[in-house]
Order: structure tokens, then sequence, then C-alpha cells
């Protein structure tokens, strides 16, 4: 089998309300990768926010689609390789690792199709049903708005549910955190989400503030570039910190892991350069029993938390359209089923391209 084409295709998706208050679109840059012997894969990489995906896409077309052309897709590690240390004078983070991300996801989707498996049993399953939490809480979100996004992920049946907390006060989160628990009660585990927002000291200020709470996690505390400013938090705090979405490659997370930086880690599929880095990521993560819960996208992280007995939790944000993607697993009573068709299951709709196309 050979590789004779790859297409690629910009989309600028809306987001809903109420996570439009904070992102107005997404973009997602779209990858098909065609086989000669008619076999197909699909991936795909979210550009949060709108911003990037001409330039993702653009690296794909001119650096990383050469070099996939005209060989064996079975290869897909090979082929990672390939990717990862092709262009020296660019590092795998940023835009460069979503590219790889897309391509790898799309690899991987062609040789788990050709096997007639879903990716989590291909890679060796643990479990076909995983339990999601809500997220959102956005610190543009009145505190009504944030309880009633709360209570619709609770009528779900998810019994975690993950805010942000923002404001510059620690007493305003505080405040909206304790408004949060009131009103759902102790039976919705809470988590939040710094999102690098504070230094080392206003990080550490902030988590004492909470610790009343029972948090399951206090997430991206400090700048994710600095590991060794995210491990101070983590030594001082008595909430556990969870952290990676920002992070890129299994060496980034290595150091996370060695520095005790984290008691949860968060690779994003997208970022992180795809399933093969991710993959190599959780194994790495459970060799230190460290739990993984990747970023969204939830409909692709899905497969490797089936095929982890490190997997902890899916995040669950429901942000896209129904008319964008085929075979999206739905959420019920708290939890996802993992799809069963082959590849990791997720396809444009019909029309798709054409409403949301760039």
């Amino acid at each position: 089998m050979k590789i004779i084409a790859i297409d690629t295709l910009l989309l600028r998706v809306p987001t809903p309300h109420p996570i439009r208050l904070a992102f107005a679109e997404n973009q997602l840059v779209i990858v098909t990768i065609r086989a000669d012997e008619g076999a197909t894969g699909f991936g795909y990489t979210i550009a949060f926010g709108g911003g990037g995906g001409e330039a993702i896409q653009s690296y794909i077309e001119t650096k990383l689609k050469p070099l996939l052309l005209g060989e064996d897709p079975h290869f897909v590690e090979r082929l990672w390789e390939r990717m990862y240390r092709g262009d020296r004078g660019v590092r795998r983070v940023g835009l460069a690792g979503y590219a790889v991300a897309a391509l790898d996801i799309a690899l991987w989707d062609l040789v788990a199709k050709a096997a007639g498996l879903p990716l989590f049993k291909l890679w060796g399953a643990v479990s076909d049903r995983i339990p999601a939490y809500g997220s959102g809480g956005y610190p543009m979100y009145p505190v009504e708005e944030l309880i009633a996004e709360a209570q619709r992920y609770v009528a779900e049946g998810c019994q975690y549910y993950k805010m942000k907390i923002h404001d510059p006060d620690p007493q305003v989160n505080r405040r909206r955190v304790e408004a949060l628990r009131k009103a759902l009660g102790d039976k919705v585990r809470l988590m939040v989400d710094v999102n690098q927002k504070c230094n080392v000291l206003g990080a550490i200020r902030q988590a004492e503030l909470l610790e009343e709470f029972d948090l399951v996690w206090y997430e991206e505390p400090v700048l994710a570039d600095d590991i060794a400013a995210c491990a101070e938090v983590a030594r001082s705090i008595r909430i556990p910190v969870a952290t990676g979405e920002n992070n890129y490659t299994r060496f980034e997370f290595r150091e996370i892991l060695e520095r005790k930086a984290a008691h949860y880690v968060m690779p994003d599929i997208c970022r992180a350069n795809g399933f093969s880095e991710t993959m190599k990521i959780g194994h790495l993560a459970g060799a230190h029993q460290i739990a993984i819960s990747p970023h969204v996208p939830h409909e692709l992280s899905l497969h490797v938390l089936g095929a982890l007995s490190n997997g902890f939790l899916a995040e669950y944000i429901d942000w896209v359209p129904a008319d964008l993607f085929e075979g999206m697993p739905h959420c019920e009573d708290g939890h996802f089923r993992i799809p069963d068709r082959p590849g990791h299951g997720i396809a444009l709709a019909p029309g798709a391209d054409k409403k949301y196309r760039v």
C-alpha cells in the first residue's frame, strides 16, 4: 500500500453560546490521506480561537506532505519520525506540532480502517467506556450562567465539572467556586483551571483559598513553559496539580514527571504531535503512577483513554455544531462509549466542507 494523495482543508467553525463569550470561532485544519488500495485516513487539528490555521495548513502542504507521499502508511512510527526529524530548523512545538498531529491522526485512522478495528482495540484496549467531566465556566460568565452550564452537564450524568478562575482578585475566584459548590452540592466533584494566569506566589495564595472545596485538581497554575515553577506550586499546595495541554512532546512531559510538577497530565492530541506521541506520553506517565486526562478533543482522546490503564477522565466541551462531524460520541450517564467503528470513527458531515470552508 502506498500513499498517493494528501488533501488539506481549512474550516472556520463558529462556537455556540456561552463558549462564544470567550472564543467566537475555532479553525480546523483537515487532512485526508488516500492510499492506492482505496483506503483513506481522516485527521484534523484544532486552532482554538481561530488563529494560526492558515500557517498550520501551509506547513503541512509545503514541508510535511512531501515526506509522506509514496510511502507505505502502515509504517506510522517511521513516518512520524520522518516528520518530526525532517526540519532541524523548526522544533515540533506550536504550529509545527499541530501540523504533525493532523497527519499522524489521519495515518492511524487509515491503518486502523485497513485492519478493520477501532483505534483503541488496535492498540490493545482496557476499556470501552470513559467517564467525562463537563468543562467550561469561563470568567465572563455571570455566576448564574456558570451554574446553569454546570447543571446542563450534570443533567447528562457528569459527576465532574471544571471552571475557570481568571479574576486577578483571588477572593472573587473563591466566591465563584463557593457559589458553584453550593448550587451543585457535594455529589459533583469540581476542578479549577488557572490557564497559566498566575505566578508562583499568586498560584499558591489562590490555592490556599480553595482548599476547603476538595477539588480534584488545580490546572495550569503558571506558565506552561516554566516547569520548575509548576513543580514549586505542586510542592507547596494541598490540591493536586494538573498540567500539560500546552506541552508538546514526551521530553517536556518527562521533565514534568521527574520534577513531580503534576499529579495529572493532560496532553492535547492535536498539539502533542498526534496519537503517536500522546500514547508515548501516556505510557511514560503510567511508569510514574500518574493518571492521564487529555485536553480536548474528546472524540479523539477517547481512543487514547480506552487503550491506557492509567486513563482517567475525558474532557467534555460541547463545542461541535451538529452538522460538522458524523460519528460524534454522545455522553450518556456521565460516560462516553468509545465508537466501535474502524479507525477513530469520525468523519466530516455531508456539506460541512462547503459550509465552513475558509
